[in-house]
């Protein structure tokens, strides 16, 4: 067995306090841990709009820049894993079950309350998907490619440990094998594990919802959440021994098809045509507003609730996401070139959720004034993650696609729960790429015991704090990436460069050397020629 790093240790102790606090005192938990997130939502919100768009900046230059040839990996090196396959990780394990839980219940959120528009009107429904395509294009994949980026280039390319800090070493130096490498390491384990554990907590209540909308025999309390969580407990262990290249492939392939059929179902007999208009129109009104989107910080609106409540929740939410969505991608990333990379980590899952939105979203807003009651006052009363069930229930076949739905949900948080103990056994086993199967089943174990524990006693909400908390400290450590990629890429290009001169220059001179060689030929024939004559 790999030897476990100090970073496994400390984060341990974090994690078992947060978790004991969070069962004992939850609402003080909640309090404390909520009047620190509102004051950095308050004081800090322009940083992060900075930041979020900085990383998209950066992403977008390296694309067009010389270093977009460069490798994740050595010059010859190949792809590990075909198209298929890369985008299915990535669908996977970036936000496929957010997609899902938030579908529909984003877009109505912003058509009853969108940011400067008349609720309720048809520039609030524009506005709904305009939003909705934002919070889960461009910025979170451009946040996830800089974090997977930095470890798969210096992993691959200068083998280097597959661990965060490492990405630091051309600007830190030897200091990232001490004690402010270990620091980053644990903010990385630190946000994966509540992010991971709050996600199975509050997917649990979903697909509880989902059972118990289909089946009056099934409750939803929390004896039922439990039971969810022991079950997806035990696929996603039986998954993580399997290996990257069985279990979590193998589930990641299923949830694209899932998804996909999902959606041409209800693209199908949704309302198809107003479904392409608004996604042709929404697509085109996104980026066209996009860089003012992008630096929008209310200052003169003077109501800034929507902004922290939806924009800047989910810049840091991404953010502290990223490590353990860019530790999974860097895996399943090697042999790409950068401008490759860049390509497809931001604009095929952008596009693809638009399209989702635009389904699920569009369906739902033209369908919220015919359903009985309206489907946003349906999901408001029974929840959130009754919203997809509810709108699903109105279609053909419905029992069956509800069902398909809660598959889907199961089988990604099961690839996602998988993912998280693979990338927290590279995180404490100093990047190793195949981590044992018993740290993973640790880690597992620990996750869903997190859950498990916080859902019971109702901490879930300042877990999910603590790790939106977590962004800040790590939003500067991505900005240090992107200082510290952008150097090693310079460094690299001058080396480049410099052999390419070298390379030049002997070549220059062989091309001298049989130039001579050939006038040397040329005058011994003539010599030959003359004596023969003679």
């Amino acid at each position: 067995m790999k030897k476990l790093t100090s970073v496994f240790y400390i984060s341990f102790f974090i994690a078992f306090i947060f978790i004991l606090w969070g069962a004992i005192a939850p609402e003080h938990v909640n309090e404390t841990l909520g009047s620190i997130q509102s004051y950095i939502s308050e004081k800090f919100g322009w940083f992060y709009l900075l930041s979020a768009t900085t990383f998209v900046i950066f992403a977008i230059y390296l694309i067009f820049s010389p270093y977009g040839k460069i490798r994740l990996g050595k010059p010859d090196e190949k792809p590990e894993y075909n198209y298929f396959t890369w985008f299915a990780f990535l669908f996977t394990a970036g936000m496929g079950i957010g997609l899902v839980f938030w579908g529909v219940a984003e877009p109505l959120y912003h058509y009853y309350g969108p940011p400067t528009s008349e609720p309720e009107t048809s520039a609030a429904a524009a506005d709904a998907l305009q939003y909705s395509f934002f919070h889960w294009g461009i910025h979170p994949w451009a946040i996830y490619a800089i974090v997977a980026l930095a470890l798969a280039y210096f992993k691959f390319r200068h083998d280097a440990p597959g661990v965060v800090s490492a990405a630091l070493r051309p600007i830190f130096g030897d200091k990232v094998d001490g004690t402010f490498g270990t620091t980053v390491n644990v903010i990385v384990v630190f946000a994966t594990i509540f992010g991971v554990a709050t996600s199975l907590g509050f997917g649990a209540a979903q697909v509880t919802g989902g059972l118990s909308y289909t089946f009056d025999f099934i409750n939803n309390n929390i004896g039922t959440q439990l039971i969810v969580i022991g079950l997806i407990t035990i696929l996603y262990l039986i998954s993580a021994g399997t290996g990257l290249n069985r279990g979590i492939r193998i589930l990641s392939m299923t949830n694209i098809i899932l998804a996909v059929g999902l959606m041409l179902f209800l693209l199908a007999v949704g309302p198809t045509v107003y479904i392409f208009d608004a996604f042709t129109t929404t697509l085109g009104s996104y980026i066209q507003n996009l860089p003012s989107m992008s630096f929008n910080t209310a200052a003169f609106s003077g109501d800034r609730g929507w902004l922290e409540s939806w924009t800047i929740f989910y810049w840091a939410w991404w953010i502290a996401w990223s490590p353990f969505v860019g530790t999974f991608i860097a895996r399943v990333s090697r042999g790409r070139t950068i401008r490759e990379f860049m390509l497809v980590v931001i604009a095929v899952p952008t596009l693809f959720g638009s399209l989702w939105f635009s389904v699920f979203g569009g369906t739902g807003i033209s369908m919220d004034g015919i359903l009985d009651g309206g489907l946003y006052d349906l999901m408001s009363d029974q929840g959130d993650e009754f919203a997809l069930f509810s709108l699903l229930n109105e279609f053909p076949l419905a029992s069956i696609m509800i069902t398909l739905a809660i598959l889907l949900i199961i089988s990604f948080f099961v690839t996602s729960a998988d993912s998280a103990t693979f990338v927290l056994g590279m995180q404490t086993t100093n990047g190793s790429l195949n981590p044992p199967v018993s740290v993973k089943m640790v880690w597992g174990v620990i996750q869903s015991s997190s859950a498990a524990v916080l859902l019971y006693f109702g901490g879930l909400d300042g877990l999910e704090t603590a790790m939106i908390i977590a962004a800040l400290p790590f939003t500067f450590i991505m900005l240090l990436m992107v200082i510290s990629i952008f150097k090693s890429l310079s460094n690299e290009r001058h080396l480049i460069q410099t052999d390419k001169a070298v390379v030049q220059a002997e070549r220059n001179k062989l091309r001298e050397e049989k130039e001579k060689l050939k006038k040397e030929k040329e005058e011994l024939k003539k010599e030959i020629k003359s004596t023969k004559k003679r």
